[in-house]
């Protein structure tokens, strides 16, 4: 039995694990590297794997940094089918298809002005039509109900409690009369978060595979996270200014909005205009209707009461690109939510154009940043940054609050870790930038856990 890494090995984006267990292989995940535009083409363009070879598609969630490369393993020859939760194939239609207009669309821009100085064209990953073929592999399971991934393999879906959808994977490896138990958290959520169910607990595993986007770092509380987010939109409003918040359309604009409208009804921040400029969170936040599976108690009940736990009647929604453009314009005071959050493509880089240079504006980050993007740029506090080919320079207030992330802290990783009835022989730390995966690495070591492993990529590791 082998597990290689293929991207997300000390470092956060591109998750692509390959599981061989005798003649069986299967992906874990398939994600789209993010980063500097050199490198990612290079990764994305072209698998170090035969994608023609695998037999399943093993997803955890919807997110494009976990699924955003489906259509070019689909091109290049992968025919199985793609096992996920109802809620993330639904979801991974909806991101897929905007995924590929975007990158139409940023290919559309960048050429127009490549070719005033004869630059080369640029291409985009995939089309449209890329997704539409890829997305009749999405074959929906349930939580909690084993299926039969390839030969010797069975996996069960259990929930991760990090976005709508998302799971863990438990994966019954069986090789020549040895069975070994796999445990991969995809991305792990946090206890004790608003909307969604806590993360399941396994009892066992021979092998854990485990994030450690924050393997080095402890969130604050929850608390703390809405006192700063009520102080920053008070303080905004107050000197006419505009909060643009880069947030993923998935997830995390639905946990803003839900706090948003909570500090609205409190009394902690003033009425104000919000708007979602993102037709992807329009439709995302349709779907979290759709499956209430997936919610905690606390939700189902404001369901069941009719309340409106989101705001949503409260919110502006905005689909055209003329309204789009018209928003941009717009003068403040207001909240402004627009994918991406990492700032790598989307509407929210033509809000970041307009609104960085003025010091009534602020860049609200409320997750996190990878290396080499322009969001990892502005939380590092640089005073001029490039946004749409254009450099600007950086007079917003900036903040990163890391209190509103998805991802469970480095507490919350290692409690998981350790918590299983059989502690794993085996564990491996991926989905880190370098120094966070050693710090998990380190933790888990001296927790005392037997063989840890922070492996390079392209690493395998035989178990």
């Amino acid at each position: 039995m082998r597990l290689t890494a293929h991207g997300a090995a000390r470092n956060v984006t591109g998750t692509k694990h390959l599981l061989s267990v005798g003649p069986s292989r299967v992906l874990l995940d398939c994600g789209l590297v993010q980063g500097h535009r050199a490198e990612s083409e290079r990764r994305n363009r072209v698998f170090p794997f035969d994608p023609s070879s695998v037999h399943a598609v093993l997803l955890t969630h919807a997110h494009l940094d976990h699924s955003g490369n489906l259509p070019s393993l689909v091109r290049a020859g992968f025919r199985g089918p793609v096992l996920a939760t109802a809620a993330t194939a639904d979801l991974t239609g909806i991101l897929l298809r905007d995924s590929a207009r975007l990158q139409e669309h940023d290919a559309e821009y960048l050429n127009a002005r490549r070719r005033r100085s004869d630059e080369p064209v640029v291409r985009p990953l995939y089309t449209e039509a890329d997704v539409e073929a890829a997305l009749p592999l999405l074959s929906p399971v349930e939580y909690d109900r084993p299926v039969a991934a390839a030969h010797g393999l069975t996996v069960t879906f259990r929930d991760a409690g990090h976005i709508l959808g998302s799971a863990m994977l438990e994966i019954e490896a069986r090789e020549g009369g040895r069975r070994s138990l796999v445990v991969f958290t995809g991305d792990l959520g946090r206890v004790g978060m608003p909307i969604l169910r806590d993360p399941y607990r396994p009892a066992n595993a021979d092998v854990l595979v485990t994030e450690s986007t924050y393997g080095g770092r402890l969130h604050a509380p929850v608390e703390q996270a809405r006192e700063r987010l009520a102080r920053l939109v008070s303080r905004v409003a107050s000197r006419g200014g505009k909060v643009i918040v880069p947030a993923f359309a998935v997830g995390r604009t639905q946990a803003l909005l839900f706090e948003l409208h909570a500090l609205v009804g409190e009394g902690r921040v003033p009425r104000l205009p919000v708007f979602v400029d993102s037709p992807l969170a329009v439709g995302a936040t349709d779907l979290f209707v759709r499956h209430p599976e997936c919610f905690d108690e606390e939700m189902l009940a404001l369901v069941r009461r009719h309340d409106d736990p989101l705001g949503l009647g409260k919110v502006t929604y905005v689909r055209a690109a003329d309204e789009s453009r018209a928003l941009v314009r717009r003068r403040g005071p207001m909240v402004v939510v627009s994918a991406s959050g990492m700032c790598e493509g989307g509407r929210v880089l033509h809000h970041l154009r307009q609104a960085v240079g003025n010091r009534r504006n602020a860049v609200l980050l409320v997750g996190f940043q990878a290396e080499g993007t322009l969001g990892a740029r502005l939380a590092a506090g640089e005073d001029r940054v490039r946004i749409l080919g254009e450099t600007h320079a950086v007079r917003a207030e900036v903040a990163a609050f890391d209190e509103f992330s998805a991802h469970a802290d480095a507490r919350g990783l290692t409690a998981f870790a350790t918590g299983f009835r059989r502690p794993p022989g085996l564990s491996v730390v991926v989905h880190g930038n370098e120094e966070n995966a050693l710090a998990l690495g380190r933790r888990l070591s001296s927790s005392g856990l037997a063989r840890v492993v922070v492996p390079f990529d392209g690493e395998s590791i035989e178990f």
